[in-house]
Parts: structure tokens; sequence; C-alpha cells
């Protein structure tokens, strides 16, 4: 009998063709799919070139998503991005999308239906664990491996332990997925998860949409951690059926798997959090945090730029005006949810309030383009680092927050929560 094991540590045994693995044993698994983007994939191609195979391993296997510096903001952008057109049109990838139907990568997969629960994915990307919530094992790796992965189908691993997250309770109004996963990173620490798979289980996480399981994985990075999972239910299968494009499985832990830690919370202790610069980690509730004056609001990224987001914000939004001391950036974070704000009628919302709206992009997140910020000046963020200089001059400020709490700053002109509108 095979020893009792964690969702992630199921998955990596099947696909390294094993019927048991344990935490920290070296394994060679088969992928389900590699990932890449205008940023990460031209210096996998560099390298896949000099390991001299002619082919790709599977071009429906492969995901090239220029996202990052997209549309272009100068030349060396464009360069990047014809190096990925190039190789897409050359080698027959299937999941390749530009400009006009692309998306930010880890928004724009789940939506298209190229993830699913029970695949192994690696991305050359950090966030590449927002998969995780589909009940999928995903992992951020180096261009390199991004590289191999793309030749052979193939890549090494150290089976991570596991933490698992379990969090019970209802709740309350205004909080949402984002602010439990600022509230676990406050509570164990940008590396308390070092390498570790992070296991989110009870019934909080069981009654989340799946927008919000989806923000929960892509933050586990921002822990430390390896992998950020979701055990699949039925939530899962109706977000998966009609969508994805080949048959599922599913995994679950069995009941007495062993983790490194198990961490109880309670979901009433949970209330609407900001983190304050520089570190996600550096978590207080909104509530206290009225007194920071803001020169900027991004609403979007991988982490909140799904069509639940843009809803939270234009609630908020509607019949109201943007501060005039501030900036506000609207970005759907796919062509879909873009269309789907036009059609509901919250991109008319966002511009009524003087908001600007943008194509899909990554965009200022990581200080590319689309609301740079100078020195001195603050942003209220639904993004997922404040780092120094994450968003332009590494003497700005980034405040990470819900999309609620980021409309109803930048109509405030500080940090404050919905109600504070009156």
């Amino acid at each position: 009998m095979p020893r009792p094991m964690t969702v992630a540590e199921k998955l990596l045994a099947v696909h390294a063709g094993l019927d048991e693995v344990t935490p920290g044993q070296l394994i060679e698994c088969d992928l389900d799919l590699v990932l890449a983007n205008d940023v990460t994939a031209p210096i996998a191609i560099r390298e896949f070139k000099n390991i001299g195979v002619p082919r790709v391993f599977d071009p429906t296997k492969i995901a090239l998503v220029p996202d990052h510096y997209t549309p272009n903001k100068d030349i060396l952008s464009a360069e990047q991005a014809k190096i990925v057109r190039d190789f897409a049109h050359e080698q027959g990838i299937t999941h390749y999308y530009e400009i006009g139907c692309m998306g930010v990568e880890h928004a724009l997969l789940p939506e298209q239906g190229v993830v699913k629960a029970g695949d192994l994915i690696i991305g050359a990307d950090s966030h590449t664990c927002t998969y995780g919530a589909l009940g999928a094992f995903a992992t951020g790796v180096g261009s390199t491996d991004a590289a191999v992965g793309m030749a052979t189908g193939r890549a090494w691993f150290k089976v991570p332990q596991s933490i698992k997250f379990v969090i019970e309770g209802e709740l309350a109004p205004g909080v949402s997925g984002k602010d439990v996963i600022l509230y676990i990173i406050g509570l164990i620490g940008v590396d308390g998860a070092l390498y570790q798979a992070m296991e989110f289980t009870g019934s909080t996480m069981a009654a989340l949409a799946m927008d919000d399981r989806l923000t929960i994985s892509n933050m586990a990075i921002e822990a430390g951690g390896k992998a950020g999972i979701f055990a699949v239910d039925d939530v899962t299968r109706a977000y998966m059926q009609g969508r994805v494009e080949h048959p599922w499985t599913e995994y679950a832990s069995d009941p007495d798997a062993v983790y490194a830690a198990v961490y109880e919370i309670k979901a009433a202790d949970i209330e609407p959090t900001v983190a304050y610069p520089h570190l996600p980690s550096n978590t207080r509730p909104v509530r206290e945090a009225r007194d920071v004056a803001i020169d900027q609001v991004v609403i979007g990224s991988c982490t909140n730029g799904r069509i639940a987001d843009m809803r939270a914000a234009a609630a908020v939004l509607k019949g109201r005006k943007v501060n005039p001391a501030v900036r506000c950036i609207v970005i759907p974070a796919t062509q879909q949810v873009y269309r789907q704000c036009i059609d509901e009628g919250l991109t008319q919302v966002f511009l009524d309030a003087d908001c600007a709206v943008s194509t899909p992009t990554c965009g200022p997140c990581l200080g590319g383009h689309m609301g740079i910020l100078a020195k001195g000046e603050r942003a209220v963020a639904t993004t997922n680092r404040n780092f120094v200089g994450r968003m332009g001059s590494p003497e700005s400020e980034v405040y990470l927050t819900n999309p609620a709490v980021a409309a109803a700053s930048a109509v405030l002109g500080h940090i404050g929560l919905p109600e504070d509108l009156g």
C-alpha cells in the first residue's frame, strides 16, 4: 500500500510514474503544460535553440502569452514580443495569444480552459501557482527550465512538504479572497511556506467562488509557496465543465496525510486587509489605514482583474467620481472580461467615474507601463506585490487591497472602506 499522501504528493507521484513520493525526494515528471510570456519566453527560446532539438515536444502543450509589456511600450518590448511571435508561428504553438485575443496569462489560461484539475504545469513566471485553484500542481520556474520543458516535456522536482490551511466559518460582508490570502501571508510571513505546497481547505474555502480561489492560489508565491492548491469540488467542476479541452483528473489528500504544519483560522477573524509597503506580509486591517493619502489606484492584474473584481469595483464607483487628486486605472485581465465589462455596463460606470480603462496587460503591476509611479507617490493596487520600486520609482509606495477597497480609496483620496463613502 502506498503511504498516505497529500494532493500535491499524489499529483507529483502520478506524473513521475511512481506509486508514492516523499518530501525531499528528487523526481522527474511528465508535464502537461509549459508556459512563458514576453519577458521570459525570449530567454527560453534562446536556450531551447541551444539544446539543438528542432521542434517542441508537443505544440499543444506550450502556452506563449505576451502580456507584460503589451501593447508594446517601446522598441525593446516590441522586439521581445516579435521573438515570441515568430517562434510560436514557426513551431505551430496552439496556445499563442496575440494582442486583441489575449489577456494576462494567469487569468487567460483558466478562462480559456487550457489548464485543468490534475495537471502538472510549469511556467516561466512566478504566479503560475494560480492554477492550483483548479486542483492542479502548478509552479513557476526559470526560463532555462522552461526551455528544457519545451524540448523534452519533462522537468525535475524536489517533492515539497505540504502545509494545510483550514478556514472555517462565514466571511463577513466585504471580505474577499484577496483579504483571505493577505491575512494568511501576514500570519506566516513571506517565507512562511518556502518551497512548500499550500493546501487550502475548510468550509470557508468551499464556499468561495472560483475567482476568489484563483486570487488565493495566485498569491501563494508571496508566502514562498511552491504551489497553492484547492481540492476539486462542485465549484471546480462547474467552472471546468464545457470549458476545458480534455478530461480532467481529481486528486484529494488522504485523511491521514502528513503535513509540515496545519493552520486553523476562523473566518470571522479576517477583515478587509491592506498590505503596507514594502512586503505583502506587512498587513493591517483597512480600518487602521485611513490616514494614508494616495495618488493612484490600479484595479486589475492576474490577481484581481477577473469579472468578479470588475463588478466589485464598479458597485462602489457607480454614481461617484474619482477624487481629483487620484488617478484610477482599470485593467480587465482578459479580452473576454473586457467585453463583459462593456456588455454589463461596467465600462460606462468606470468612464463616468473618470477612470482610465485599459486593454488587458500586466502594465503597471511590475512597473511596465500604463501607470508608473513618480518619486514620493503612493498607489493602492489590487496587484500581488509591493516591493521597493515595484510600480516605478524606488521612492514610491504600493499598498495592496481588494477591488472594493481600491475603488473606495479612489473616491476618498485615501485608503478607506466602501462604507466610508456614506
